[in-house]
């Protein structure tokens, strides 16, 4: 089955923002990669956790904490990091926020 091409011209818009609460819009699931677009109220966390896998996150709107390992980095829209797996990471947000997560999975 072929891929067909996905784009976006406004990825802040292609996600509801919620009233109280954290919504997510899984964009593509391949074997290579699952990008998921965030929504956050403010004052929602994704607790520290871990992922096998290494990860991008990218903040298009907002500002959250973003804890990456030990380091605290107060991000606002334009914020990118790579995280390699099994990295400690959590988010906390400050505003109403849109974050772009893409999974890198293994290719076979």
């Amino acid at each position: 089955m072929e891929e067909k091409p996905i784009h976006f011209e406004d990825m802040v818009a292609a996600v509801e923002m919620p009233t109280d609460g954290i919504l997510s819009r899984t964009l593509v699931n391949t074997a290579a990669a699952k990008v998921v677009l965030f929504a956050f109220s403010t004052g929602q966390e994704l607790s520290e956790h871990t992922a096998a896998m290494a990860a991008t996150l990218h903040i298009l709107k907002g500002e959250a904490d973003v804890i990456l390992g030990e380091d605290i980095h107060h991000a606002s829209a334009g914020f990118w990091a790579h995280m390699p797996p099994h990295l400690k990471h959590s988010v906390r947000t400050k505003t109403p926020t849109v974050m772009l997560l893409v999974l890198l999975k293994k290719s076979a």
